[in-house]
């Protein structure tokens, strides 16, 4: 998307020769490969804990921290492991969004008319803040050390970006949409 963002608004005479069909489905290819072999490694190395106590987990789903806090093995290999991995799978696409959002927002200030500049944040600016917000919870869950975990904090955190995240991107997006707005403002209007 972000991608999509920066050509659309950096590059919009070559917008048709840089987003075909075939960089669109690389695109996503890339984004569920990516996301499929990211949890590989996790999975395999959490199913060869053994667990000891109670087999409660103190969390909405089975996420690896929740899962970690009932193992008596050693954990040291698994948070090495998810913080290099963090790095690669979390952190380096969260600076390549923001890179071109960066690259966005310089193309936005030169623009001379005021409308278009408007026009143009607007339509960025709902996605970066879906992306923060994304990026932001997940980072401050999986990125920092156990002992700054609370369980508490990682399930408000999850709610954050299992639920709140997808449940915002068709609400924004829709919104876009003039006839979804003039929709809203006739549903507002008749319950005034």
């Amino acid at each position: 998307m972000a991608y999509d963002r920066y050509v659309a608004i950096c590059n919009p005479l070559r917008y048709p020769l840089m987003m075909n069909k075939r960089i669109c489905i690389l695109l996503v290819a890339a984004s569920w490969l990516g996301g499929c072999l990211d949890e590989l490694p996790i999975e395999i190395l959490i199913s060869q804990f053994s667990y000891c106590g109670s087999n409660e987990i103190n969390h909405f789903f089975c996420d690896p921290n929740a899962l970690l806090k009932l193992s008596c093995s050693d954990i040291h290999n698994f948070e090495i492991l998810v913080l290099s991995e963090g790095v690669f799978l979390s952190l380096i696409p969260f600076l390549l969004t923001l890179s071109s959002y960066i690259f966005i927002i310089v193309a936005i200030l030169k623009i001379h008319h005021s409308e278009g500049r408007r026009k143009a944040f607007s339509t960025c600016s709902s996605h970066l803040t879906v992306v923060l917000l994304f990026y932001g919870t997940v980072l401050f869950v999986y990125m920092r050390p156990s002992s700054m975990q609370s369980p508490e904090q990682d399930k408000m955190f999850a709610l954050l970006y299992t639920v709140l995240t997808p449940m915002l991107n068709p609400i924004i997006y829709s919104l876009r949409n003039q006839e979804v707005k003039n929709a809203l403002r006739k549903i507002i209007i008749k319950y005034k």
